[in-house]
């Protein structure tokens, strides 16, 4: 008959290795966390700076029309797409990285 000493150690050589494999695991987790997380944040970056690009592209295009749009654009990392004019209003669409964005100015209230 077996003694409860030789029944615990069969059973916890059956179960040597497991915490490695579930270790393993919450690394693997974390990782793919982890990216995701980098992902969503230059995601969210790239909005803001497409945004902040596109707002003072509008202001500057008021004023100065398409190339001053241009310039603001590029000197902020984006890229003008589309220029507007209608009346005293400007509107313009800019890229960022993976963003887009739409802006409106004027010179009036």
């Amino acid at each position: 008959m077996a003694t409860k000493s030789s029944v615990r150690s069969s059973c916890a050589g059956r179960d040597r290795g497991q915490a490695v494999l579930l270790c393993a695991l919450v690394v693997v987790v974390a990782a793919l966390v982890s990216v995701g997380v980098t992902e969503v944040g230059a995601a969210m970056i790239d909005r803001q700076r497409a945004q902040m690009a596109a707002d003072a592209a509008a202001l500057a295009g008021v004023g100065g029309g398409r190339a001053a749009a241009t310039d603001v654009a590029r000197r902020n990392h984006a890229t003008l797409v589309n220029f507007e004019r209608s009346g005293s209003d400007v509107v313009v669409v800019v890229v960022a990285g993976s963003a887009r964005a739409t802006a409106r100015a004027g010179d009036g209230p």
